[in-house]
């Protein structure tokens, strides 16, 4: 069948690639939201969950292959003992915090195997799920990789030597490592709720699918500070990011993500990356989706120092770096990394532990102290505010009760 935006599809929403069977989606007939209910928390709890596995829908995408051998996920001899989650005096069992936030998936690896895994609201291991700002944290790794293939000198270049159409805009004097930190200078309003936010008019920009678009909504953007001197979350930025990738090697991301990591590492199921316009640019800052069992892939390759077969795919030390808290040029610290957020309860400070986020309720937690990686995935109808169980503290207390 031919979609909306004029891109020939599978019955099932996706897109048939020559030598490999699609990828055959189980929820396919479901019904799902509008994308401003997503940003705006309008969607019902139900809807929620068949949207958040039907995201390919929303958007044109541009499909992440898979390898052909999927990498092994075994079973650890280790198993989860009795988990509680205590906040402010009160304690949470184990699966009543997995009701209350609403967790449609998780999967716990310790050494590479998985201790734990479960499914909820009718999710199976080959669903796809959305990563919302999650995929910042891949943007940001794909980063590392034009770095170490040399199609990026460094963190020093400069934004606009990559992105020509954000020449003469606040973004000339950034470096891409000011980006990274999301550090720019150049002002910006993250609220999702809000319709006038900045946020909301890059979702424009994304749904009118015009090439181009959202890149004409940040050179419009006025600068608010100097490069290098104050941290203000944008999924902006992430677009940025992304567009000095796509620009530095000559590829999509969708495209440079199979090449250096998604099939090389071994993922099982070919994922979809939402695009700025039929046949465009990838969503540097949101729309990859992809199955829990492969995002857990993910985190272990990025737990592991980013190293395939023997052969590093990131700059040495990125990894470290990108989950530690940040330095502007101020001097000035920042609770941030390479867009990955160092975790932020004592116990998990205390391993070193990061984790990237995404608004409904998406967590790709890596533990470089004990090995492990966590991955939970929600349904939350708000954006924020929806977590009864903190998610931190939650994870602590299953990564304890790894027995």
């Amino acid at each position: 069948m031919t979609g909306r935006f004029g891109i020939t599809r599978a019955s099932d929403g996706s897109v048939p690639r020559q030598g490999r069977p699609a990828y055959v989606n189980p929820h396919a007939a479901e019904s799902i939201g509008a994308v401003e209910a997503i940003y705006g928390g309008a969607l019902g709890p139900d809807l929620a969950v068949s949207t958040f596995r039907n995201i390919h829908r929303l958007f044109p995408t541009r499909t992440v292959a898979a390898a052909g051998t999927p990498r092994p996920l075994p079973s650890s001899d280790r198993r989860l003992g009795p988990v509680a989650v205590e906040i402010d005096g009160a304690t949470y069992g184990f699966d009543d915090a997995l009701a209350l936030d609403r967790v449609t998936g998780l999967i716990v690896l310790k050494d590479g195997a998985v201790v734990h895994e479960t499914y909820r609201h009718g999710n199976r291991p080959d669903t796809r799920w959305m990563s919302m700002s999650v995929a910042k944290s891949v943007t940001s790794t794909l980063l590392g990789a034009a770095i170490a293939e040399g199609h990026v000198g460094g963190l020093d270049d400069m934004v606009t030597d990559h992105v020509p159409a954000l020449a003469g805009s606040a973004y000339d004097g950034v470096t891409v490592g000011d980006i990274l930190l999301m550090a720019s200078g150049v002002a910006w309003d993250e609220t999702y709720t809000n319709p006038a936010s900045d946020r909301r008019d890059l979702l424009r920009a994304q749904i009118a699918q015009q090439p181009g678009a959202l890149m004409a909504v940040m050179a419009a953007l006025p600068r608010a500070g100097e490069p290098g001197t104050r941290h203000t979350y944008s999924t902006g930025e992430t677009q940025v990011l992304g567009e000095v990738v796509r620009g530095a090697t000559g590829l999509p991301l969708a495209e440079y993500l199979s090449r250096t990591i998604w099939t090389p590492y071994g993922m099982e199921t070919d994922a979809e990356w939402w695009l700025d316009a039929p046949g465009g640019a990838e969503i540097g800052g949101s729309g990859l989706c992809a199955t829990l069992r492969d995002y857990a892939r993910f985190g272990q390759f990025f737990l592991g120092g980013g190293v395939i077969d023997g052969r590093s795919v990131l700059p040495e030390g990125w990894t470290e770096a990108a989950g530690r808290r940040q330095t502007l040029r101020t001097g000035a610290e920042i609770d941030y990394g390479y867009m990955w957020w160092p975790a932020w309860t004592a116990t998990s400070m205390a391993d070193r532990a990061f984790t990237a986020v995404g608004i409904h309720g998406q967590y790709l937690y890596l533990n470089p102290a004990r090995n492990i990686v966590v991955v939970l995935n929600c349904a939350r109808s708000a954006p924020t505010g929806q977590e009864p169980v903190e998610t931190m503290a939650l994870i602590d207390a299953v990564v304890g009760a790894i027995r």
